[in-house]
């Protein structure tokens, strides 16, 4: 068997199992061809001629049964994921890289101090200080262990003289920090849609989803604090499913920009510091 032939079989048992896509591929095909060539250790370039041994096989055949039968994402299944044409490592501490606002951080200026809050994986972090190569960048979360996880991906990136990891609870650690950029790709499914996602994304930890009554409370809390941690005419950027209607009708007065994505309009939103809320007003 040669490697075009392994990868059009596993798209075809990928298409007959019905499953979800959405943790960085969209379809059977390109699923396959991510399982099947990063299964093997191979570049996405890989020769679609190159011949592949029963052992190899055998390695792909145990992979999409468990992609198949448990519904675990590849990513999970590899330990990588990939965005905005960057590696990670992944593991179910966290979840697995999909930010729209990677695709946008070229067109945030020239930042001097970045921030990025509920950090994961660290991939938003990463790509940041990759972007901003004079920037000094600090990275957030809740969860240890997803800091573990993301200190594994600064170092693998060698950012760690520029990426600060911190514990803690939105911008509750941060004392008087202030930055020129904060960014955001916080849990903001509601409770229905918890009880509705495909079985993929219970693999991914609760915590990373899950936002409250709404899906806004963890939205609402860096709306309060953003102000006292934005430098004059800074930045806030944060990433919010499709929750667009329900903020709009949240905060009424508020002038969200939302910039385009790949998924349309109203993804992300962008705020000014001059226009946020600041504490006891």
């Amino acid at each position: 068997m040669i490697l075009k032939e392994l990868v059009r079989d596993a798209g075809q048992r990928l298409r007959k199992a019905r499953l979800h896509y959405g943790h960085g591929t969209s379809n059977a095909r390109d699923e396959a061809a991510f399982l099947v060539l990063r299964g093997l250790g191979l570049p996405f370039d890989a020769a679609a001629d190159r011949v592949v041994n029963p052992r190899e096989a055998a390695r792909i055949h145990r992979l999409l049964q468990r992609r198949i039968r448990e519904r675990i994402p590849v990513a999970y299944l590899l330990n990588e994921a990939w965005l905005a044409d960057q590696p990670f490592y992944v593991d179910r501490r966290v979840i697995i890289p999909r930010s729209h606002i990677a695709f946008l951080l070229k067109d945030f200026g020239r930042p001097r101090r970045v921030l990025d809050l509920c950090t994961g994986s660290g991939c938003l972090a990463v790509l940041a200080a990759q972007a901003f190569p004079r920037a000094r960048v600090d990275a957030t979360d809740l969860s240890r262990g997803a800091l573990v996880v993301a200190r594994r991906n600064v170092a693998n990136h060698r950012l760690r003289s520029r990426v600060r990891l911190l514990h803690s609870n939105l911008m509750s650690g941060l004392g008087t920090a202030r930055y020129d950029l904060i960014v955001s790709n916080p849990p903001y499914v509601d409770p229905v849609s918890m009880h509705t996602l495909p079985r993929e994304y219970g693999h991914e930890p609760r915590l990373a989803l899950a936002g409250g009554p709404d899906g806004l409370a963890l939205v609402r809390l860096i709306l309060q604090q953003a102000y006292d941690h934005l430098e004059p005419k800074g930045l806030l950027v944060c990433e919010i499913g499709r929750n667009r209607r329900e903020l709009e009708r949240a905060f009424p007065h508020t002038p969200f920009a939302w910039p385009e994505t790949a998924a349309g309009t109203g993804q992300v939103f962008l705020l000014p510091r001059e226009a946020l809320p600041r504490r006891g007003r």
